[in-house]
């Protein structure tokens, strides 16, 4: 058996192979009331009983005045709970453990859902921000702690943390846009604070046995800040760690030749400073199984995080595990999903049209 196959424990769950399904935010499926629909479930459960072990919902907001577009899923109110539920029950029928992300996009926020707000008064994107107060801080710590219950209730065996990608638990943590003086800003201490808080707050309220993971960034700006970062969350009590990008590295020199990207590498450096104190996972750009297999076969990571491979064929988890045929991903870097112009992955398109279940799906 190829070790990329075998289980894993994650917090308190077995998932039964090293293959997660990264977020990926589907833009426009779903309307302004934030509830998933039957292309969100359908969706899902493709990937599931393609065979990937562990699959994490896309970037779910946990206020409807912090979301990323006016379509993002929510679970900021109740109403919002029963639609997530179909999603998890729709993947666990598959055997897969299944997490959802939970997010503010602070600086980033829709200004159709809200202004630019965050840790501090910057320039962002030739806009200027506004700061949280201190009770705002709180506020939104809180909804995340309570889009974590209704997570709970929906099903869910947990919840990833987004502290990544420039928003707003990542904007905390950058020294580069938290300018505070107060004890959410400074110190690295101070400003891992209101993840930490959240992360705490979390397990109080849903038990030790709900997984926590954080999507944090693997140099932020140095990849020893990074660790730094990462070893607070561990502290806290997160159970396991997706390591991405974030606001944006310094100059780091990383070894030339290497068959993965400089974020892999992130990555894989996380892993060996972890040391198996929780499980780590990469990302980006791994889209043959030769590779999935050689960074799990050689200890350079636990798990991996698959997003465009498995948006091209739900399946590729399969073709890892047991060297089955698979749609490949073009590489062509702007997805099907992609909010920002009119473009389909070939792949996907041509598979959904020849598909008689999914001709009046996403097309």
């Amino acid at each position: 058996m190829r070790k990329i196959n075998t289980p894993i424990k994650i917090g308190s769950k077995m998932v039964k192979n090293r293959i997660t399904y990264a977020p990926t935010v589907k833009f426009g499926w779903s309307d302004n009331t934030g509830i998933p629909n039957n292309y969100f479930v359908r969706h899902y459960e493709d990937r599931a009983e393609g065979g990937t072990g562990l699959i994490v919902v896309e970037a779910t907001c946990i206020s409807p005045s912090g979301r990323l577009a006016p379509s993002q899923l929510g679970l900021w109110e109740d109403a919002q709970i029963e639609g997530h539920r179909s999603i998890s029950d729709a993947c666990h029928k598959h055997g897969a453990v299944v997490l959802v992300q939970i997010h503010h996009a602070g600086y980033n926020t829709h200004p159709e859902c809200g202004s630019s707000r965050g840790p501090s008064v910057v320039e962002w994107r030739d806009n200027q921000t506004e700061a949280l107060s201190h009770d705002e801080i709180i506020a939104i710590r809180n909804q995340f702690i309570d889009a974590a219950k209704r997570a709970k209730i929906a099903g869910y065996d947990g919840v990833q943390l987004h502290a990544c990608h420039a928003y707003l638990i990542n904007q905390f943590v950058s020294s580069r846009v938290n300018l505070r003086t107060d004890e959410y800003g400074g110190s690295l201490e101070n400003r891992t604070r209101f993840g930490c808080e959240i992360i705490r707050g979390i397990h109080e309220a849903c038990g030790s046995d709900f997984i926590v993971s954080v999507r944090t960034p693997g140099a932020e700006p140095t990849v020893e800040e990074a660790w730094a970062i990462a070893d607070t969350y561990i502290a806290a009590g997160a159970d396991y760690l997706q390591i991405s990008g974030g606001i944006g590295p310094e100059e780091i020199n990383y070894p030339e030749g290497l068959p993965y990207n400089h974020i892999v590498w992130y990555g894989t450096q996380m892993h060996t400073h972890v040391n198996g104190r929780v499980p780590v996972s990469v990302v980006n750009g791994i889209l043959k199984p030769d590779l999935a297999c050689q960074l799990i076969e050689e200890e350079l990571t636990d798990t991996i995080d698959s997003a465009r491979a498995l948006l091209a064929d739900p399946k590729w988890a399969r073709a890892v595990i047991e060297d089955q045929e698979y749609v490949t991903c073009r590489n062509c870097k702007v997805c099907f999903w992609s909010p920002f112009m009119e473009h389909k992955c070939p792949a996907v398109t041509q598979r959904y049209k020849t598909d008689p279940n999914c001709v009046d799906y996403l097309l």
